[in-house]
C-alpha cells in the first residue's frame, strides 16, 4: 500500500489545458466499459504509442509526443478500489489522461523503468480518455494496462 501512496503522489495533476487534445475524437485503439471488480485484471490493449503533437502543448507538466485523438477510452463505474493506468513498452513512454472531472493527469517514468503510470486512488465514475506518448518521439508498439490492483508487474 505504501507503493500505491507514493505512486499516487508522484502523478502530476494539471488543472487547465493550454491547448487540449481533442477528447471528442474517436479513440485510435477502441474503447471499453469497465465496472469495479472487472476481470481480467489487468485489462490490456496493444497500441502504437506516440504521435506528432507535443503533450506539453496540452497541459503544463505533460511530456512526450501524442496523437490528436485519444489512444483509448475507458468508461468506468467506480467502486472502492483504485484505478491504475500503466504502460509497457521497449521505449520510454508517457501517459496523459483526461479524467471525468475534465482535468489532465500526466506521468513519465513513475512505473517500472521507463514506463508511465497514472493512479486514481479514489476514482470517479465516468470517461477517462488516455493518450500514450513517446518521450523521444516517433511511434512505437506499447501495451496499455488498466488495473484496480497495484502491482510491479
Amino acid at each position: 500500500m505504501k507503493k500505491l501512496a507514493i505512486a499516487t503522489a508522484a502523478v502530476l495533476l494539471v488543472a487547465g489545458p493550454v491547448t487540449a487534445q481533442n477528447t471528442t475524437l474517436r479513440a485510435n485503439f477502441g474503447e471499453v466499459r469497465l465496472n469495479a471488480g472487472f476481470t481480467p485484471d489487468p485489462y490490456t490493449v496493444n497500441i502504437q504509442a506516440g504521435g506528432s503533437r507535443s503533450a506539453s502543448n496540452t497541459a503544463s507538466g505533460c511530456v512526450g509526443n501524442v496523437s490528436d485523438a485519444p489512444d483509448f477510452e475507458v468508461t468506468y463505474t467506480a467502486g472502492s478500489l483504485p484505478l491504475i493506468f500503466r504502460t509497457r513498452s521497449g521505449v520510454d513512454t508517457t501517459l496523459m489522461v483526461n479524467g471525468p472531472d475534465g482535468r489532465w493527469y500526466c506521468d513519465d517514468d513513475t512505473g517500472e523503468g521507463v514506463n508511465a503510470q497514472v493512479v486514481f486512488g479514489k476514482p470517479a465514475s465516468g470517461t477517462y480518455d488516455v493518450w500514450v506518448g513517446t518521450y523521444n518521439g516517433g511511434v512505437n508498439p506499447a501495451t496499455l494496462m488498466i488495473s484496480e490492483l497495484y502491482s510491479d508487474n
